[in-house]
Formats: structure tokens, C-alpha cells, sequence
């Protein structure tokens, strides 16, 4: 660790951007789970009154802007947002936007709402994100309506790629920086491995706040099966306890007929909702409210990559993280790779020297989105929760990364540091 990097992350300051709660709901697999009749909206207000609930002296009023993430949502899900931001008991004073850079909406509202306040525009915030792929994927997740120009008839392939599959991106990482199949499927169970042994233990019960909501059984034409119900969702659903190499190498390839992809080790269409109470280190002293300070912010970066191997932008974020905090790969004690599919997520491994890290528990220790699902616009505060916490169960060391590839071409990678 350089002298500058040590000084900037031990030494405490009242400017600091800390995280006073970071909590997130259960994710579950959509069209399935035990969230697929929640509308998304739901979901976030469920974090949003959890994170009321969980900091008791905090005065809602405090809270001066909302960032929410969201990818798919009608309308960008700004509407629907603040209606679920007032549900759950904060005021007009409090404005809320949404946030849209795909697969790290909610990384990146962290970003801005810490922005705010390091700029003394707030002194306190709050960074969400919310996700029903069950209602809103499909279609949504490739615009429909494109000037032909962009789409089909452009002479620039980076400019057709930008609406290349999400697959077939995975497929050229995995050919381009020889990532087998193997290789692959080993690496979604031990995803799940992890991630079982994480629920098993109670590992996540300080992050995840229940959801109250509604489920109705259906059979497989979706035909009803008996009445609704009034449910409390309590648990991740998508895990798959017992999941072997075996059983997912028998699995056919999802998005190219010779490919290595498959619906086992990408990362599942999922349901879920998360949220981080940021604030200025000196408003959380004279709110009364230090013992709730988790950790801190330090910074968060954006690269850009080819739109054709998305994936690979952690490995070129994470580079320019380190270089503008003045720190190197072994000063991180714990990191959160985006698991979009396993050929990104073991490329990066791989491309950082993180290959020891992984194997000694300390990259996604435990489990990732191949597990626990990719509720897209949630999925950046759902890492936060895990990470902070994570952190803090562990006891091993105090800072963190999180780090997420995002379609169209780039990557995000944030630095934290626990107290």
C-alpha cells in the first residue's frame, strides 16, 4: 500500500462518506419465486421502510435525495419510485431520480449520492435499486424501436454490437481469453456451493429485510393453482444446494449451438430490491447516529470497453480504481464480482490475479449473481449489503470492492472500507 493510498483510507475524517445502513431483499428467480407477483416498486418500498426500521433515530426528513436504479421499469421507474419513496414515509422535501447504466444502476447511484454530499450539495442520501424481471424483461431488455441506421445499417460493428445478446458477448469472453466450459461450470457450483453454506449459516440474515407480498401458485401453462396467498419472504430462492459439475455439463449451450454458456452458469433472471443510507460523516455524528456507521465510501470508476465483450470491464475498472486510490491488488481483503456469467467473471479473476483470492474464499465468498440471481437495477446496492456486511462477519481485513460489467461496453468498479 503506497503512503498515499494509507492515508486516504486509515485516517478518519468528519468529510467522509460513510454507509449508515445497506440492506437488501431477498432475490428471487422470476417467474417462479416467491417475488414474481411483487411489482418492483413494491419491492423498493419494502427496503425503504426496512432501512427507516433499521436506523430508528433517523428522521426521514434528513434524507434530502434518493437515487434508485432501475433498468427495465416503464418510464425509466421514476414515477413509480417516488410513489414508493413516499409509501414508505418520507416526505415531499425528499426528491428522488432514477439511474440507468444497466447492470451497475445501483453502483452507480451509490456514486452519485456520495458525489452529492462530498460536493456539500447533501448531507445525507440514499442509493437504491429496484428490479421485477418477471414483469418487465422480455422485450425490455433490447429496445424494440431503434433508427435503423443504428441497428442494421451502420457501417461501425461497435455501433451494431451495443444491441449484441447478452450471451453471445459471454461467448466471444470466453473464446477470445479461453475460458472452457469446464472451467465454467466449476465455477457456477462453486456459486452455489458458497452461496448454500452463506444462507445455511445465517450469513445473510443482517443484510436481507423481509418482504410481505402476495403469491399465486401456477402449473406450467400458467393456469391457477389454488388461491392467493399472503406470503413473507424471508430467503433468497434461486441457491441450488446440491448442484454439481456433473449435473450442469449435461446442461445444452443457451445462446449459440457450439457455444459454452448455459442457463447454469449464467447468472439468473431474478426479482429483488436493495438500498444504502449514505450520509457526511460529521451529519451522522450530530444525528446521533456513529454506532450505525458501517463503513465508508471511497471511490467508484467507469470504464469502456468493446460492446461485443462487455464483459471483460471489471478487468479494465478495477486497474483505475486501485491507481486513483494509490492502491494494489493485495491491499483489497474482499471482493464482489458481478457473476453476469461465469466466462466474464472467471476472465476477470483470472485477468487481475485474483486466482489466490478466489481460491482462499475472499471473491465472492459468498456465492454471486450465478446464485443469488441479477435483479439488474438492484444488483449493485445487493452487492453494497453483501460486501459491508461481509466485511464486517468476517472480521479479516476492512477494505472491499465491488465490481460489475455493463452491456454496451464498460465496467464499474467502487472501493469501501469498513469500521
Amino acid at each position: 500500500m503506497s503512503l498515499k493510498g494509507a492515508a486516504e483510507l486509515l485516517v478518519r475524517s468528519a468529510s467522509d462518506v460513510v454507509i449508515v445502513s445497506a440492506l437488501r431483499t431477498p432475490i428471487c428467480r422470476s417467474y417462479k419465486g416467491r417475488l414474481k407477483d411483487a411489482y418492483p416498486e413494491e419491492l423498493l418500498a419494502s427496503v425503504l421502510a426496512a432501512t427507516r426500521a433499521a436506523v430508528p433515530g433517523l428522521d426521514p426528513a434528513a434524507v434530502e435525495d434518493v437515487a434508485v436504479g432501475v433498468v427495465l421499469s416503464e418510464l425509466g421507474g421514476s414515477k413509480a419510485a417516488r410513489m414508493a419513496l413516499n409509501h414508505a414515509g418520507f416526505p415531499n422535501t425528499t426528491t428522488l431520480h432514477t439511474v440507468n447504466r444497466a447492470c451497475a444502476s445501483s453502483l452507480q447511484a451509490v456514486a452519485a449520492v456520495a458525489a452529492q454530499i462530498r460536493t456539500g450539495v447533501i448531507s445525507a442520501g440514499m442509493a437504491a435499486g429496484m428490479e421485477s424481471m418477471t414483469r418487465n424483461y422480455g422485450s425490455k431488455a433490447v429496445p424494440q424501436d431503434v433508427w435503423p441506421a443504428l441497428r442494421g445499417e451502420s457501417a461501425d460493428k461497435n455501433v451494431r454490437d451495443c444491441v449484441m445478446p447478452m450471451g453471445l458477448t459471454s461467448e466471444n469472453v470466453a473464446k477470445r481469453y479461453n475460458v472452457s466450459r469446464a472451467d465454467q461450470d466449476a465455477f457456477a457450483a462453486e456459486s452455489h456451493r458458497r452461496a448454500a453454506a452463506a444462507r445455511a449459516s445465517g450469513a445473510f440474515d443482517a443484510e436481507i429485510s423481509p418482504v410481505q407480498t402476495r403469491f399465486q401458485e401456477v402449473d406450467k401453462q400458467g393456469t391457477k393453482i389454488g388461491e392467493e396467498q399472503n406470503i413473507t419472504v424471508t430467503q433468497d430462492d434461486g441457491i441450488r444446494e446440491s448442484v454439481s459439475v456433473e449435473a450442469l455439463a449435461k446442461l445444452k449451450p443457451a445462446f449459440a449451438a457450439d457455444g459454452a454458456s448455459t442457463a447454469g452458469n449464467s447468472s439468473q433472471v431474478s426479482d429483488g430490491a436493495a438500498a444504502t443510507l449514505l450520509m457526511r460523516r460529521s451529519t451522522a455524528t450530530a444525528l446521533g447516529l456513529s454506532s450505525h456507521v458501517m463503513g465508508r465510501y471511497v471511490a467508484g470508476v467507469t470504464v469502456g470497453c468493446a460492446p461485443d465483450e462487455m464483459g471483460v470491464g471489471p478487468a479494465l475498472a478495477v486497474p483505475k480504481l486501485l491507481r486513483h486510490v494509490g492502491l494494489e491488488v493485495a491491499d483489497v481483503h474482499r471482493w464482489e464480482v458481478n457473476e453476469a456469467f461465469a466466462s466474464q467473471a472467471l476472465h476477470c479473476v483470472r485477468a487481475l490475479g485474483l486466482q489466490g483470492a478466489w481460491e482462499d474464499g475472499r471473491v465472492n465468498p459468498d456465492g454471486g449473481a450465478i446464485a443469488l440471481g441479477h435483479p439488474l437495477g438492484a444488483t449493485g446496492a445487493r452487492m453494497v449489503a453483501t460486501l459491508m456486511h461481509g466485511l464486517k462477519r468476517a472480521g479479516q481485513g476492512d477494505v472491499g470492492v465491488a465490481t460489475l460489467c455493463i452491456g454496451t461496453g464498460m465496467g464499474h468498479a467502487a472501493l469501501f472500507v469498513a469500521e
